[in-house]
C-alpha cells in the first residue's frame, strides 16, 4: 500500500466523508419516511430516490468529468452537496416528505461523483497496482459506515424536529471533504496509439469480459441494495427491534462491505478474479439461508455481514475487470455505461424494496433474489471455463 500515490489517499479520505450520505440516508430514510410519508408503503422512497438519482445522473456526471476534468468536477459536486444537505434538513423540519425525496434524489449526483473516485484512483497508478488502488479507495467506506449513522444520531435531537439536524451535520462533512479534495491532482493519462478510431460501444460490448464485469457489479449492487434497504423497516418497524440494534446491524453491514478491501487485492493475487466472484456469490447464498431461518437479531446481523462481504467481492471483481474491456481513450464512455447499468438496476431494487417488505414480507424479499444470484453464478462459470485467459 505504501507504493500508492497521494491521490489515492486523498480520494480515500474524501470517500469516507462524502459516502457517509449513503449510510445516513439508508439508516434514517425509511424511519423518517415511515413518520411523514402519506402511505406507509412509501416509507423507503427517500432511500430509493437516492439510488434513482444516481442512475439518472451518472452519465451526465461522467460527461462533466470528461469535459472539465476530475478535480474541478469533484470540487463543484462537493460544494453542491453542502447545499443539498441543508435543503434536506429543511425538508424534514417542515415535514415535507416529497421535498425530502427530491433532496435524496439530488444526492444522486454526490453518489455518482463518489463512485468515480475508484476510477480516478485506478488512473493514478500503474496497471499492476489497479486492484490495490480500487480496494484502498473503497476502504473509505469503513469510516463512512460509522460516520453516517453516528452523524444521524448526533443530529437527531439537534433541532425541535427529529433528524433535521442530521443533515445539517452532513453538510459539515461535505465542507470538510471539499477542503480535502482540493488537494487532488488530475492524473496524466497516456492515450494508446491506434491506427483506427476508438471503438463503438457495440464493438466493445461484444467482449464477454465486458458483460462479466458489468453484471458482477450490477448483481452485487442490486441484491445488496434490495435487502439492505428493506432491513431497517423489517427490523425496526415490523419486528420491533430497538433502534440502536438496527443501527448496529446497518453499520456492521457497511463495514463488511468495505473491510475486506484490506485483503481483496491479495485474494485476487491468490485465487484470481473468477474465484473471487464465485466466493462472493456463495456469500450471498449463505446470507439468504441465514436470513430466511429467523427474525432474531443474530439472523439479521450475520446475514447482513455476509451480504456486505458478497458485495465487496463482486463489486471489486467487476471494477478490477472492467479496464480489460476498454482502451484508455474509451474509458469515459465505458465507465458511464457501466455506472448507468449498475445504478439503474439498483434503483429498481431500492424503489421496490419498501413495497415488497410491507406487502409480501421479509421472506419474499429474500427468495426473490435467488434467480438473479443463480443467473450470475452461471455467467461467471461460463466465463471461468471459456477458452482464453480472459474468457473473451
Amino acid at each position: 500500500m505504501n507504493k500508492l500515490p497521494r491521490n489515492v489517499w486523498i480520494l480515500t479520505i474524501a470517500q469516507a466523508l462524502m459516502m457517509s450520505v449513503n449510510s445516513l440516508v439508508v439508516f434514517v430514510g425509511g424511519i423518517v419516511g415511515a413518520k411523514i410519508a402519506p402511505v406507509e408503503k412509501l416509507a423507503t422512497l427517500p432511500v430509493a430516490c437516492g439510488v434513482i438519482g444516481t442512475a439518472v445522473v451518472v452519465v451526465p456526471v461522467t460527461a462533466l468529468m470528461k469535459r472539465t476534468g476530475r478535480r474541478r468536477s469533484f470540487i463543484l459536486i462537493a460544494a453542491y452537496s453542502v447545499i443539498v444537505a441543508l435543503l434536506a434538513g429543511y425538508s424534514i423540519h417542515i415535514h415535507s416528505f416529497y421535498l425530502l425525496c427530491f433532496c435524496t434524489f439530488l444526492f444522486g449526483v454526490t453518489s455518482a461523483c463518489v463512485m468515480q473516485f475508484r476510477f480516478a484512483a485506478m488512473e493514478s497508478v500503474k496497471v499492476e497496482h489497479i486492484p490495490k488502488a480500487a480496494s484502498s479507495v473503497l476502504l473509505g467506506g469503513i469510516a463512512a459506515a460509522f460516520i453516517g449513522p453516528e452523524t444521524a444520531l448526533l443530529g437527531k435531537d439537534l433541532f425541535q424536529v427529529e433528524y433535521a439536524g442530521s443533515f445539517v451535520l452532513l453538510s459539515v462533512l461535505f465542507t470538510i471533504a471539499l477542503l480535502i479534495i482540493r488537494n487532488f491532482r488530475n492524473p496524466e493519462i497516456k492515450e494508446s496509439k491506434y491506427d483506427v478510431n476508438p471503438r463503438s460501444l457495440g464493438v466493445i460490448s461484444k467482449q464477454r469480459v465486458f458483460w462479466v464485469a458489468i453484471s458482477s457489479a450490477a448483481v452485487g449492487y442490486t441484491v445488496m441494495s434490495f435487502i439492505m434497504t428493506a432491513t431497517p423497516v423489517s427490523m425496526h418497524v415490523l419486528d420491533g427491534h430497538a433502534l440502536h440494534n438496527t443501527k448496529w446491524v446497518i453499520q456492521s453491514h457497511i463495514v463488511a462491505m468495505f473491510l475486506p478491501s484490506l485483503v481483496t487485492a491479495r485474494i485476487i493475487d491468490k485465487i484470481g478474479l473468477k474465484n473471487l466472484m464465485i466466493t462472493g456469490i456463495t456469500a450471498y447464498l449463505v446470507c439468504i439461508g441465514i436470513a430466511f431461518s429467523g427474525h432474531q437479531l443474530g439472523n439479521y446481523w450475520v446475514s447482513l455481514i455476509l451480504l456486505g462481504i458478497g458485495w465487496n467481492f463482486l463489486f471489486i471483481g467487476g471494477t478490477t475487470l472492467l479496464p480489460q474491456s476498454y482502451r484508455p481513450e474509451e474509458r469515459f464512455k465505458v465507465q458511464a455505461i457501466n455506472e448507468f447499468l449498475v445504478f439503474g438496476t439498483q434503483a429498481v431494487a431500492s424503489l421496490s424494496a419498501g413495497w415488497f417488505v410491507f406487502a409480501m414480507g421479509w421472506e419474499a424479499i429474500l427468495l426473490s433474489t435467488l434467480p438473479v444470484i443463480l443467473f450470475q453464478l452461471l455467467i461467471v462459470f461460463k466465463w471461468k471455463y471459456a477458452r482464453g485467459s480472459l474468457g473473451n
